[in-house]
């Protein structure tokens, strides 16, 4: 029985990954209709710039922050200079441009930070499990460090009025756009703050896989399959799958098909979703008339 709590204890902290990847899926999914391939690319690149600054000297809560605003600006420029002009374009034109972003920042990060395996520092220390051995230190900060995210990325748009802006500007930019709000500004912002998302996704992982450009891969995979699970039109729906997925899989790995097979269960749930209940658990069926 304690194998079992241990595992779905575990699943939840690695869910909890999962959930922020999915929440940024959504963000833009819900703006582009378009799935951002390249957002564990985006993340793994920014994480690698967070172990930049805290190998120059600079303490980890800094390079966390400073890591943030620079996957924000990234995310703000691809969408403004590769995703604005496509608004219009076909889907297969939005589809090949993530695809691309995906093997150039794979590229780029390999060229500039070699593809050796490298440790990335954890904040929370390196002492013994807590709360009863089911948690390790690293599991139970991220934990907390991807609840504090998530509650704030709902407040921001649940009480501000930004948050709302951007909310309309995805939901219906037409009529955005007749009462003023400018929607191509708040579409590059929901781009960076779905970039910083995962950004502190990349620096919570990074920790447990280590550092390498195709560290992301699998994590994404999962995200997605949260996203699917969730509902990838309602970002609570997703944040509820990730953490579903995480648990499926630490309790599938252990105990139904290993974990050299465990990433199968991804790809199991995507085509069950997708072919059963594409809208996901909590997502709305939407249907219009032709």
């Amino acid at each position: 029985m304690d194998g079992v709590l241990h595992q779905v204890f575990s699943g939840i902290a690695s869910g909890g990954i999962y959930a922020s990847i999915a929440l940024a899926l959504v963000m833009i999914f819900t703006a582009t209709h378009h799935v951002n391939f390249a957002q564990g690319e985006m993340a793994m690149f920014s994480t690698y710039i967070a172990l930049t600054l805290i190998e120059a000297g600079v303490p980890y809560w800094g390079a966390f922050a400073i890591t943030i605003v620079f996957a924000m600006v990234v995310g703000t420029i691809v969408q403004k200079i590769l995703m604005e002009p496509l608004m219009n374009a076909p889907v297969l034109a939005s589809v090949g441009v993530f695809i691309g972003l995906l093997f150039i920042f794979n590229s780029v990060a390999g060229w500039i930070f070699t593809y050796t395996l490298k440790p990335f520092p954890t904040p929370f220390g390196e002492g013994g499990p807590l709360l009863g051995g089911f948690f390790s230190r690293h599991e139970l900060g991220s934990t907390a460090i991807t609840v504090v995210v998530l509650f704030s990325v709902w407040a921001f748009f649940r009480f501000t009025s930004l948050g709302l802006a951007m909310r309309a500007a995805a939901f219906n930019p037409v009529s955005s756009r007749l009462v003023g709000v400018p929607v191509a500004t708040m579409l590059a912002l929901g781009w960076g703050l779905a970039s910083g998302i995962g950004a502190i996704a990349g620096m919570m992982v990074a920790p447990i896989v280590f550092l390498d450009p195709n560290m992301m891969g699998g994590v994404l995979l999962y995200a997605f399959a949260g996203a699917l699970l969730g509902g990838i039109t309602n970002p609570l729906g997703a944040v509820l799958g990730g953490f579903l997925v995480g648990i499926i899989e630490n309790l599938g790995g252990a105990y139904i098909v290993g974990t050299e097979l465990k990433l199968s269960l991804a790809l199991i749930i995507i085509v069950a979703v997708l072919t059963l209940k594409p809208a996901g658990l909590f997502g709305k069926v939407l249907a219009s008339r032709v």
